[in-house]
This record gives structure tokens, C-alpha cells and sequence, in this order.
């Protein structure tokens, strides 16, 4: 809708979209511009005040305005107005957008459109280092939830022209922005497009959990696909390397993790630990988060597989010291200590730091001791459940530890059920399962190891020194060339 050349009509129009006279947070001001009328109106917090109150004080001097009458709108606000982001609206559905998130508008009687005044400034935390991403060593900042912080974060690493970031709106109320982040003459042109398309034809009224409600607008997803589909990360070290090989990042407004497109299973295996230390060392941490991948998956299920099913194999391997027990009191044992192993974790992650310790203490020697003493455990199962936890906090992702953990109890339900039918067909399953994870662009989850590229899996398996791990210059296709 346009607007009207008269003011009066304007603030009526103002009056009917936003609620002025309602909320609080919205804030109006009636000004002369010389002897011209005009109308501000903008949202409390989302704007400096120190900027418009220079602003509104110059237009107030009369030493500064000496022009009686603003006959031309863009020359006025040109030479008048001395801020450097100001432009002209004329339509009502960009000023309601803007507003909202954060300019403010003047209305200037006798015109048809309006100038946006972008002063914006949001409520912000300081940056500081991830929780779930900390290293030993290495950059201690991280992304908040304001968009203009991250794009300065990755700005301030990767210095060059051709760093784009694409602001595209999503949701027909919240207006989300998104930014779309690539460098030009990297990035896959095919999947940027695709992504573009997608989130301009994303169909939501507003993304209330941010990064993770866009992901699941992007990618549809069944229910026995429990492996994340996108990679998120906090660190800006870690998306800007991801940057500098083709990549795309998705970055939502009001959300501190960063989407990384395309999404592969190995990246969830890689962790910005190995590449502050030494290549030797680098590569050893990488070894055993390899490791960690089938221990945390198998153990237990295996462990529950020849105690209860092959008893004897069992004692000749000294897999129960405390002598043999009946499958089902075993199979009732593993599904009680995985509940603990779930419950413990979870606990620890949704916990305050100062109750960390306690966790630890209740879980460890309490919880562990009692458990032995009623039997609802015995002290080996406790063991291999304490092996099967560090190796899942170990891995680099907690959405790809918690997918595991899904597949784990599905093996454990389908051994304790069928044994090695069970045990034998819940792994073709996990299998089957995690190759067909949806990925945006239709791409191989598995690549490069599916299609097989061992130029780009030596790359990943193994942690080459800075001089050789240079980025590609493009990815095609799921293909670096």
C-alpha cells in the first residue's frame, strides 16, 4: 500500500498498523522541519539514542535549517540529514517491516514516501568462548545472537571482497532474518541457488527456536533419521574454514549457531582441537574420535549379546567376574544403566555449573554403589556404561552423539529381543538408516567415502600441516576441484 502525500492521513495509517497508543515500546515524536511538519515513530531499545538525539537536535537548530519549506525529499535528507544509513520508503509493508526490527521512520508532510532511519541496536551478551565447542588452546570467542556481531566475527577473519552475506527474510510474522554467507567464485552455484529458493519458499509463521526450527523447515525428515542433517557450530574459526572451502553458512538472527551447507557425516568427526596442536598430536586425537564412534554405538550392545546369549564365551573372556548370571537379570541390568547413562547426561547438560560437581559426585559414587548393592547393576555393566559415556561426550557434535545414543537403544532393544537375528539386522538397519539421512541438495551423507573421493577423505581422515591443507578453491557437486 502506498503511502499519502498527506501527513495527517500517514499518522492516521501509523496509528492503525502499530499500536501507539497501546504498547509502551513504541514511541512517536510530531517535529518541524523548518516550517514543514513531520511525524517520527520508531520502537524503544531497538534504537541509539544518542544518534537520534543529535539528529532531532539538528533539525530543531534553525542556524541548520534554513531552508523555510523541504520542497525536494532526496536532496533534503542528502544534504540535510547527517547520518550516513538513511533511505526513502513508499510503501506501507516495507515501513511496518523495517520498523519491527528496528529503524525508525520520518513522515515529512507533503510526501509520499518516508525515510527509514537505521539507528538500530539490540540487547546483546558479550562474546565469549562456546560451551560445547571449548579447545585448550585457540580464539575464545564465539557467535551471539545478533547477527551484525557474527557477520563482524567473520568479517574479521576472512578479509576479502568477495565475502557476501544475502539478508533473506523468513516467516510471515516474525520476519526472521537470515543471512545467506558465501565467497563469490568458492561457493557451488547450484546449491546456492536451491538454498535461496528454499528459504524465500519456506511456508512458517515465524522460527521460534532459530537456527534449529529453519533447519527442520529446510530438510524434511522421518522419523528413523535420528543423525543431524546440517552442522552447526558456535566458533567463528571453525565456520570461516569451512567458509574458505565452499561452503555456505546460515546464520539466523537471534540464534548464536551458524548452519553449515552441505552436511556430511564427517564433519562431525573433525574438532578445531587438532588443528591447534601439532599435526602428530592432531592426528592421534582424531584416531580416537574415530574410535569413539563405534564404542559408543557397539559396546554395550555387544556386551549384552555375549553375556546373555553366549554365557560360556562369556566366562572364558572374564566378561562377569561375579559369576554367570541369567540372561534376562543381564538384559534387565544394560536397559537399567542406559536409562542412568541418559538421565545422568542429560542432567549434567541442562544443570547450572555449580551443581557440576554434585552430578558428578551423586552419579559416580552414590548412584554407581547403591545401584551394585540392590542389584540393579553390576560392577561390570557400570564399567562398560562409563566407557560408553566417555566416549559419547567425547565426540566433537552433541546432535550427532545424541543420534548415536538412538541407535544405541535401538540395538540393545533388538538384542535383548532376537539376540543375534536382532543384533545382526538392527546393524543393517542403523546402516540403511544413516546413509539415507536427508541432506540438503539431495548430496551423499556419506560422502566423499560414498561416492569414493580419496583426495578429499585423505584430507579428512587425517590432519595435514597448515603448508599442505590450503582450501580448494570450489566444491561441486559434493566434489572439491
Amino acid at each position: 500500500m502506498a503511502l499519502s502525500k498527506k501527513l495527517e492521513e500517514n499518522i492516521r495509517k501509523a496509528g492503525e498498523i502499530f499500536p501507539v497508543a497501546v504498547s509502551f515500546d513504541i514511541i512517536t515524536r510530531e517535529l518541524y522541519i523548518g516550517e514543514t511538519r513531520a511525524y517520527w515513530i520508531g520502537i524503544n531499545g531497538f534504537c541509539r539514542v544518542e544518534i537520534l538525539q543529535q539528529i532531532v537536535s539538528d533539525l530543531q537548530n534553525p542556524q541548520y535549517m534554513k531552508d523555510a519549506k523541504v520542497e525536494d525529499l532526496q536532496r533534503w535528507m542528502n544534504a540535510k540529514l547527517g547520518y550516513v544509513q538513511a533511505s526513502l520508503a513508499d510503501s506501507w509493508e516495507q515501513i511496518a517491516g523495517q520498523v519491527v526490527s528496528g529503524p525508525s521512520v520520518l513522515f515529512v508532510d507533503g510526501f509520499d514516501k518516508a525515510i527509514l532511519i537505521d539507528v538500530r541496536t539490540y540487547p546483546a551478551r558479550s562474546v565469549g568462548e562456546p560451551e560445547t565447542e571449548r579447545v585448550t588452546n585457540g580464539a575464545r570467542d564465539g557467535f551471539v545472537e545478533t547477527m551484525l556481531f557474527n557477520a563482524n566475527l567473520i568479517r574479521r577473519r576472512i578479509r576479502s571482497p568477495k565475502l557476501t552475506f544475502e539478508i533473506i527474510p523468513v516467516g510471515s510474522e516474525s520476519k526472521t532474518d537470515v543471512a545467506v554467507t558465501y565467497i563469490q567464485e568458492a561457493v557451488n552455484e547450484t546449491l546456492l541457488t536451491k538454498l535461496k529458493e528454499a528459504l524465500q519458499g519456506v511456508k512458517a509463521s515465524d522460527l521460534t527456536m532459530g537456527a534449529r526450527s529453519l533447519e527442520e523447515l529446510l530438510i524434511k525428515k522421518r522419523w528413523y533419521h535420528p543423525l543431524p542433517s546440517m552442522h552447526y557450530t558456535e566458533r567463528p574459526d571453525v565456520a570461516c574454514s569451512f567458509l574458505a572451502e565452499g561452503h555456505i553458512l546460515v546464520i539466523v538472527d537471534n540464534s548464536p549457531s551458524v548452519l553449515i551447507l552441505p552436511c556430511t557425516i564427517f564433519q562431525f568427526t573433525q574438532s578445531p582441537e587438532d588443528y591447534y596442536k601439532n599435526p602428530a598430536v592432531g592426528n592421534y586425537y582424531r584416531l580416537v574420535r574415530f574410535l569413539c564412534i563405534p564404542l559408543s554405538l557397539l559396546l554395550l550392545p555387544v556386551f549384552l549379546l555375549i553375556t546373555a546369549y553366549f554365557p560360556e564365551t562369556a566366562k572364558e573372556w572374564n566378561l562377569l567376574s561375579s559369576g554367570g548370571l541369567p540372561g534376562p537379570t543381564i538384559i534387565f541390568y544394560v536397559a537399567a544403566v542406559e536409562f542412568l547413562i541418559v538421565l545422568f547426561q542429560y542432567s549434567a547438560s541442562v544443570s547450572s555449573d555449580r551443581f557440576s560437581g554434585s552430578l558428578s559426585l551423586i552419579g559416580g559414587l552414590i548412584i554407581g554403589d547403591i545401584a551394585v548393592d540392590l542389584n540393579w547393576a553390576s560392577p561390570e555393566i557400570l564399567f562398560y556404561a562409563a566407557i560408553t559415556l566417555l566416549t559419547s561426550i567425547s565426540l566433537a557434535s552433541i546432535e550427532f552423539g545424541d543420534g548415536l545414543r538412538i541407535y544405541r537403544l535401538f540395538l540393545i532393544a533388538a538384542t535383548a529381543l532376537f539376540g543375534v537375528w536382532g543384533f545382526g539386522i538392527g546393524c543393517v538397519l542403523i546402516l540403511i538408516s544413516a546413509a539415507t539421512t536427508p541432506v540438503f541438495g539431495n548430496m551423499s551423507y556419506f560422502w566423499p567415502l560414498v561416492p569414493f573421493d580419496w583426495k578429499a577423505l585423505k584430507r579428512i581422515l587425517f590432519r595435514y600441516p597448515t603448508a599442505k591443507a590450503q582450501p580448494v578453491r570450489k566444491r561441486v557437486g559434493g566434489r572439491k576441484r
